[in-house]
């Protein structure tokens, strides 16, 4: 399954710093604005394996949403 999720990055003084504003928390960095999107996949994919984790044997339901 790929998942497009929107990401904010901001120069810093050390690189690039990129967060996901629809994963609270999941956070990132780099020294090169592709090291730090490079980062943020494996980021993303580190919090969604936590959740799954977190969630595993609770009821869940998936919704399609269709977003303009």
């Amino acid at each position: 399954m790929t998942i497009k999720y929107k990401v904010n990055i901001c120069r810093t003084e050390e690189g690039f710093s990129v967060w996901v504003p629809g994963l609270p928390g999941c956070w990132s960095q780099g020294q090169t604005e592709i090291d730090a999107l490079e980062n943020i996949k494996d980021a993303i994919g580190s919090y969604l394996e936590t959740v799954e984790e977190l969630t595993k044997g609770k009821e869940s339901r998936y919704v399609e949403v269709a977003y303009a």
